[in-house]
C-alpha cells in the first residue's frame, strides 16, 4: 500500500476539544440552516475529521486534507481581505458579513480556519495515505449528485448549480453538474494531493 509512514499519535486534549466543538456547532447549524446544509463537503469534513481523530485514521485525514485545504485557504484569504479592506478578493464568503445571520453562526463558521490546521497537524503526525485522494473523489461523486437532486438551486450546495452561490444559465444544468464531478478531483484534489506529498517528504516522512 503506497502511504507515508506514521510518525506519532494525536493528543487526547485535541480529540476532546474538537468533539466538544462539534457538540456546539452541529445543533446550532441545524437550527439555523437545516440538516441539508451538512451536504456541503466542508461541513461533512468536520464529521469525518471527528471520526479520524477518534480512530487516528490516516486514510480519513488524508481524504480531508485534499478535500478542504485549498478551499479553506482561499476562504480564509477572502474573509481576511474583506475584513481589512471591505473588498472580497475571491468571493463566496459574503455571508460572514451578513448582519442577518446571527453572530454565533458566523463565528462557528471560522472552522474553515482551524479545521485544515488540525488536519495538516494530524497528517504530519500520522503520515499521508495516498488512498485519501481516491476516497475523497468517490465521496464527492456521491455527494454532488445528492446535492443536485435533493436540494434547491437557491441553496446551491457545493456550487452544483453555479459558482459562489449564484446559479448559472450558460450550460445545461446536467452538463454543469458533470463538469463539477470531473472538476473537483482534477482542479482541487489532485493538486492538493501533490502538495501534501511534498510537505510530508519535507517533514522526512518515508514515501
Amino acid at each position: 500500500m503506497d502511504s507515508l509512514e506514521s510518525t506519532g499519535t494525536i493528543p487526547r486534549w485535541l480529540k476532546v476539544a474538537f468533539f466538544a466543538w462539534i457538540l456546539v456547532w452541529t445543533p446550532a447549524y441545524i437550527n439555523f440552516y437545516g440538516p441539508q446544509n451538512f451536504l456541503w463537503l466542508c461541513d461533512l469534513c468536520n464529521f469525518i475529521v471527528l471520526i479520524a481523530l477518534l480512530t487516528e485514521s490516516r486514510l480519513l485525514f488524508s481524504s480531508q486534507v485534499v478535500a478542504v485545504l485549498l478551499i479553506d485557504i482561499l476562504w480564509s484569504i477572502d474573509v481576511a481581505a474583506a475584513f481589512l479592506s471591505g473588498v472580497h478578493w475571491i468571493g463566496g464568503t459574503e455571508y460572514m458579513f451578513d448582519l442577518g445571520i446571527p453572530i454565533l453562526i458566523r463565528l462557528l463558521s471560522l472552522f474553515h480556519v482551524f479545521t485544515p490546521a488540525i488536519i495538516i497537524f494530524a497528517v504530519i503526525r500520522l503520515g499521508y495515505d495516498n488512498r485519501g485522494l481516491i476516497f475523497q473523489t468517490l465521496l464527492t461523486w456521491v455527494v454532488l449528485p445528492i446535492s443536485y437532486f435533493f436540494t434547491s438551486p437557491e441553496k446551491d450546495i457545493n456550487w452544483v448549480w453555479g459558482l459562489f452561490g449564484k446559479p448559472q444559465s450558460t450550460l445545461p444544468p446536467w452538463l454543469y453538474l458533470l463538469l463539477c464531478i470531473i472538476g473537483y478531483p482534477l482542479v482541487i484534489y489532485l493538486p492538493t494531493h501533490g502538495l501534501v506529498r511534498l510537505i510530508c517528504r519535507w517533514q522526512r516522512c518515508r514515501p
